[in-house]
């Protein structure tokens, strides 16, 4: 079972308020984008020589080493959250060939995640809803719910209230991964309170249908906090701007920025070159 896994973009990035529990509501605008981890799902066949002590139920490889292969890796805890509620005992091996950068912002674990639960329903047609896996991937992370579809959708709450959005317009994107990770907790840890603003209307999401307006209305909340300690995301959004971006952003809390073009054609005459910053 061979699924691609893809990153994503926040249009808009709003924290709204935060729990009794810590986490914190957001109100932000998320679409898929053409950049993808391969994940590969297959059963493990046993004989009646390997006793069942001595093969694991899942095991899982990673082509990037800085990736854990073990609990600490969303991927196996998705397969065994799934496994364990079909009540599943045949071992499987999951491999991930890692495309979309860690710590970027791009939610490559929590894509890799939902891929993970869409390919297990699949592989052992356990024939779940959507609804049902995305249920379940609010108990992994807030971004897995939403990479359940991986369609364009307005997140709100924790990532458990999705909205599904239709008619946006084609964009095409340049992404720049600046070589450094961000520390998601780190950023929500250091967001001041006075950040939280009232949610998005309406109004707002219409307007995103048209590129034009994408510069005033693209926001992220959370920049602030990143930038204030990484400067050069700050030079890369100048340079991408200069480039001819109709607008640009960093992506969740960081470290990738994209700019947003108007055409296929102009985002690759900018191909960012590696002096770029």
């Amino acid at each position: 079972m061979k699924i691609r896994a893809p990153a994503k973009i926040n249009l808009t990035l709003r924290v709204v308020g935060r729990r009794a529990d810590g986490y914190h509501l957001l109100d932000t605008v998320m679409v898929p984008v053409s950049l993808y981890d391969d994940i590969d799902i297959c059963k493990v066949r046993v004989t009646k020589k390997t006793r069942e002590t001595d093969r694991p139920l899942i095991k899982v490889i990673c082509s990037n080493p800085a990736v854990p292969n073990g609990r600490d890796n969303l991927v196996y805890r998705a397969a065994e959250l799934l496994l364990a509620k079909a009540k599943i005992k045949q071992p499987i091996e999951i491999r991930i060939r890692k495309r979309i950068p860690v710590g970027a912002g791009l939610g490559g674990g929590s894509s890799d995640a939902a891929a993970t639960l869409n390919g297990l329903n699949r592989l052992f047609k356990l024939k779940l809803s959507a609804k049902k896996l995305e249920r379940l991937g609010l108990t992994l992370g807030t971004d897995v719910p939403f990479f359940v579809r991986g369609r364009p959708a307005r997140a709100r709450g924790i990532g458990e209230r999705l909205q599904p959005l239709h008619g946006l317009p084609a964009m095409s994107a340049v992404l720049v991964y600046p070589g450094f990770a961000v520390s998601t907790a780190w950023v929500y840890r250091n967001l001041p309170r006075k950040l939280t603003i009232p949610d998005l209307n309406n109004s707002i999401l219409l307007r995103l249908k048209d590129v034009g307006d994408l510069g005033a209305l693209m926001v992220n909340d959370l920049e602030i906090i990143t930038l204030n300690r990484y400067p050069k995301i700050a030079i890369i959004k100048e340079k991408l701007l200069r480039a001819g971006a109709a607008a640009c952003l960093m992506s969740g809390s960081g470290s990738s920025v994209f700019g947003i073009f108007h055409s296929n054609r102009k985002a690759r005459v900018r191909t960012v070159p590696r002096h770029f910053w």
